[in-house]
């Protein structure tokens, strides 16, 4: 087939590439001159595992196309996938003038039938405005449809090309039967449904899995209390096959473009049909208050912060990416500057974005793990990074002005930090007391 797809982010890019993979021609269309001047000199602008080798593999094989005219890649295609941002706003809103734009450039473009796909994220009833926008602009016929992504970053090639399950949301047999065929190569899980369900199954499955995250979370802060092991914990719970292992690890919360995002959403689409949606609410919080526990246990190992050297390991919300939207980093940093610390940080791939977000003097960054360990008073893990995971603990020991490691991703075991001096804070794991703090147990 032939696709244009709109924007160029994580979920267009990988879409698009992905398509073009398994065959069809693809023109990617982005509004920004500098990314599509990036994209067509083989640059990459966003750090994803394997993209880069299906876009050289799939331009040589002149499947793969990138413009900023978006009028000329509709005209030239029968499928348009809309996949523009879809930030939220100041309330929690989605923003959706990005969506309405492009709709509008989609009908000014419209020279036959074509089907148009929202795979951004979007209220319910988006799509339908979307469609009224395009019959404004243009006589030709076409159908909507709504077709979510379920792509995890760090992981959305793999993802994309090998999903759990395609939905597919329209009102139009003929438009179902040509998402279907075009999906039908990835996977026989294919699900067709109305379009507002199919809004709605993107915001349920990601409002879940935060549910499933702050759960854990808390059973963690209980079990720090109790003496429980939160991984033997979840380990128990992951094998009911009612529940499953996923997402069930404890940590300093969710992060990213896509659950704080949605979260916040749902909660206004809830709010605006006058529906009060509590337990989401109390996701949010939990989630926004566990990356404060760095904050809680820095202070338990070294009391007064003013004047400390504090080394930071992962700025990135997730490993395997360079994304540091709502990443926990930028909250925990700042508490740690404002309580009168110092800061050195490293992150193998997103130092750069996060330097962009938060340039501050107090902040020194790093180009190496040693580096940001270097004479600090602590160091705090909060992306679990496979080079933090290998990283030998003598080695850290010898960096560190003392030794003190607090863990945010439980990212060591306990026959690791046995005979070791660490002063060593995890996550949900009291039983794992290690050294000495002033001749007194470990809590970890």
């Amino acid at each position: 087939m032939k696709l244009s797809v709109i924007g160029t982010g994580y979920v267009g890019l990988v879409s698009g590439v992905c398509f073009a993979e398994l065959g069809n021609e693809v023109t990617c269309v982005d509004i920004s001159r500098e990314k599509i001047n990036l994209l067509n000199d083989g640059i990459v602008p966003i750090y994803e595992p394997g993209l880069k080798e299906l876009i050289d593999r799939n331009k040589e094989l002149n499947r793969l196309t990138f413009t900023t005219d978006l009028n000329e890649a509709v005209k030239q295609t029968d499928v348009v996938i809309i996949a523009v941002g879809t930030p939220s706003m100041p309330n929690g809103e989605a923003n959706l003038s990005y969506i309405q734009k492009a709709a509008r450039q989609i009908g000014e473009a419209i020279n036959g039938y074509k089907v148009i796909v929202t795979k951004s994220t979007v209220p319910v009833g988006t799509n339908e405005k979307v469609g009224s926008i395009i019959s404004q602009y243009s006589t030709y016929s076409f159908d909507i449809a709504s077709v979510p992504e379920f792509l995890r970053e760090g992981s959305a090639v793999i993802d994309t090309l090998n999903p759990d399950r395609i939905i597919i949301g329209t009102e139009s047999e003929r438009a179902a039967a040509v998402l279907w065929d075009l999906h039908s190569p990835l996977t026989d899980q294919i699900i067709i449904t109305d379009i507002r369900s199919s809004e709605m199954i993107k915001y349920a499955s990601n409002a879940f899995l935060a549910t499933k995250i702050s759960f854990i979370n808390e059973i963690a802060n209980i079990c720090e209390k109790v003496g429980a092991n939160v991984e033997k914990v979840a380990l128990g719970m992951g094998m009911d096959h009612r529940i499953g292992s996923a997402f069930l690890k404890a940590g300093i919360g969710y992060g990213g473009s896509c659950f704080p995002k949605d979260t916040q959403a749902l909660i206004q689409i809830a709010g605006q049909m006058d529906y009060d949606f509590k337990l989401l609410k109390s996701v949010v919080d939990v989630n926004n208050d566990q990356r404060f526990n760095v904050i809680r246990k820095l202070k338990e190992i070294l009391g007064d912060l003013e004047g400390c050297t504090i080394g930071i390991w992962g700025l990135a919300f997730k490993p395997e990416t360079d994304d540091v939207r709502d990443a926990p980093a930028f909250e925990i940093i700042s508490a740690i500057l404002e309580l009168g610390a110092n800061v050195k940080a490293y992150d193998p791939i997103a130092a750069d974005n996060f330097r962009n977000r938060l340039d501050d003097p107090r902040i020194q960054y790093c180009s190496s793990s040693m580096e940001a360990a270097h004479d600090a008073d602590a160091l705090c893990i909060l992306t679990e990074w496979e080079e933090f995971k290998s990283t030998p603990l003598p080695d850290i020991q010898t960096w560190l002005k003392s030794p003190n490691l607090i863990d945010g991703r439980n990212i060591f075991q306990e026959e690791e930090l046995n005979g070791t001096p660490f002063v060593y804070y995890s996550v949900g794991r009291p039983s794992m007391s290690q050294g000495t703090k002033a001749q007194s147990p470990i809590i970890a």
